[in-house]
């Protein structure tokens, strides 16, 4: 097994993957490292873990648009948080509480 470092909101972390996929994990940690780079301009330093829970949710949302439109991604597929920031802000302060209990 193979482990790469990437750098995700300017911190590094180390990845696991199989040996021969490591260009492969360097390019999606890029395109995850975009999105969380986008939510924190948009709705400033909330914390690593909201960061990435609404950039995982926007990448999940870009996969269901797909999915739905036949693997072709929408002809609106610019991803925007307006009006989904305060909801995933409420999902992850939620989310935390509940790991905080654990």
């Amino acid at each position: 097994m193979a482990t790469v470092t990437v750098e995700i909101n300017g911190r590094p972390y180390a990845v696991g993957c199989a040996d021969g996929q490591e260009e492969r994990v360097r390019i999606l940690a890029k395109q995850f490292d975009g999105h969380v780079r986008q939510v924190a301009g948009e709705v400033g330093h909330v914390g690593d873990i909201r960061l990435f829970l609404m950039a995982g949710l926007m990448l999940a949302d870009e996969l269901h648009e797909a999915r739905l439109n036949g693997g072709a991604p929408a002809a609106d597929a610019a991803p925007t948080t307006d009006g989904v920031a305060e909801a995933l802000n409420a999902v992850a302060a939620r989310l935390e509480k509940i790991a905080q209990g654990l």
